[in-house]
């Protein structure tokens, strides 16, 4: 193993990287200020959903979400220039994680990627080479680096990948109606709107997402399918960018195809310098053992992480237990209603909360049917209250429709949900079950 992973390879796919990187990260946080994300996500809201746990860390005041994000950007091209790299980089990973944290109405699969990648990227020798800090300073400067870099960012793709494959081997996905209802929104898209609410597209959509996610990485690192699967990984990323409109992350995944190309081809289109000589001799570090260990440990994470809602009882389409940091992408559309109810210990008065006063439109989306953005509510209307000088309960009556399922009770409407606690590692039980548990 250790022949393997610590023999020499040209860093030419690292450096190229690092630059991709660099750019569309800077990209992601400079365009979240000018789309108005930064404004409508952070900023507007009178109350941000943070991930349970981390209430604590809210969004700055004023214009501070606004330059913290511009902050970001700019490590961005620091990180992209390779200058003081180490610090740019781990500084972007605690800001983004940051940002990550404090809010997950607009939660993206994405964004747990990027984060996982950009302390991946911080602990990297990304600046070795074709950077200001190797100009800087010589003495850093290598055109090499050890084999275990490349296939840690290869192992991460194909966990992401896999994941995301198997997630699709459902009965809604395989039946082809949650496309058919994904693609109803972008039925006012340009050209293509009507060709996407045709079912032979749905069935396409499907299968390719299916079969693409399942075989890319093997596709990519093997010499005769490599260029078939670069052209298919052009279309699909363009596609999901065009389509559904998610960001940096298509760009993202075609950057990282520079690791499945040989280092002398990429050094060549894109660093021009040739003849690299690389002595690929393993060199074992006096440190391998610590890196072997935390590789493992990381992994080992990776690969369980997807896997836990099979330890809540109920389906993780309805429950949502399990749900987030497990690949799980665009396999549902949720919806419902609900109304809260605050009842006044002392008096017995009953109070109907108006959403409206205290919620944006997506946030009352999310609060309807999603049981944490519930639960939370209903701590937040607690807190309200209790400020006031009043003692309540919060009581809820909901429904709520997954994909093409019919509408039907989701939460307990005799539990007070601001007296319970919400369980991170046990099944919430005043989450009714669903149809099929019943």
């Amino acid at each position: 193993m250790n022949q393997f992973l610590f023999k020499k390879i040209d860093n030419a796919q690292l450096v190229v990287f690092r630059v991709f990187y660099g750019l569309l990260v800077s990209a992601e946080c400079y365009g979240a200020i000018a789309t108005g994300w930064v404004r409508k996500t952070l900023v507007d809201p009178k109350f941000t959903f943070t991930f349970i746990g981390f209430e604590w860390l809210q969004p700055l005041p004023g214009n501070g979400m606004y330059i913290y994000f511009a902050l970001m950007g700019t490590l961005g091209i620091l990180i992209t220039l390779g200058y003081r790299y180490r610090m740019s980089a781990f500084a972007f990973a605690i800001l983004w994680t940051g940002v990550y944290l404090m809010q997950k109405t607009s939660y993206n699969n994405h964004y747990y990627l990027l984060m996982l990648l950009s302390y991946i990227m911080a602990f990297f020798p990304a600046n070795r080479d074709f950077s200001l800090d190797a100009k800087r300073n010589p003495t850093i400067r290598s055109t090499t680096m050890h084999n275990w870099i490349r296939w840690t960012i290869i192992l991460q793709l194909f966990i992401v990948y896999t994941y995301a494959s198997v997630a699709k081997l459902y009965g809604d996905w395989l039946d082809f109606s949650i496309i058919e209802i994904l693609m109803r929104s972008k039925a006012d898209y340009y050209v293509i709107g009507d060709i996407l609410q045709e079912k032979w597209v749905h069935k396409i959509v499907a299968f390719f997402g299916i079969f693409y996610d399942l075989l890319v990485v093997p596709a990519l690192l093997w010499r005769p399918t490599r260029k078939i699967a670069l052209a298919l990984s052009i279309f699909f990323h363009l596609f999901n960018s065009i389509v559904f409109q998610i960001g940096i992350f298509p760009y993202l995944s075609l950057a990282f195809i520079v690791f499945f190309f040989p280092p002398e081809t990429i050094r060549d289109i894109f660093l021009k310098k040739k003849n690299v000589e690389v002595d690929s001799t393993p060199q074992v570090p006096k440190n391998s053992r610590l890196i072997l260990s935390v590789l493992s440990l990381y992994f080992t994470v990776q690969l369980l992480l997807p896997l836990r809602h099979h330890a809540f009882p109920d389906d993780v389409l309805w429950t949502e237990e399990g749900h987030r940091l497990s690949w799980r992408m665009m396999l549902r559309s949720r919806s419902g209603s609900i109304r809260f109810k605050v009842v006044h210990k002392e008096s017995g008065k009953v109070d109907n909360v108006k959403l409206g006063e205290h919620l944006t439109k997506k946030q009352r989306r999310k609060v309807a049917c999603y049981p944490d953005f519930t639960w939370q509510f209903a701590q937040y209307l607690k807190k309200d209250y209790a400020e006031k000088g009043e003692d309540v309960q919060v009581f809820v009556e909901n429904k709520v429709k997954v994909n093409k399922g019919t509408y039907q009770k989701f939460i307990d409407p005799e539990v007070d949900l601001a007296g319970v606690p919400w369980k991170h590692f046990s099944h919430n039980e005043w989450i009714l079950p669903s149809q099929s548990q019943e």
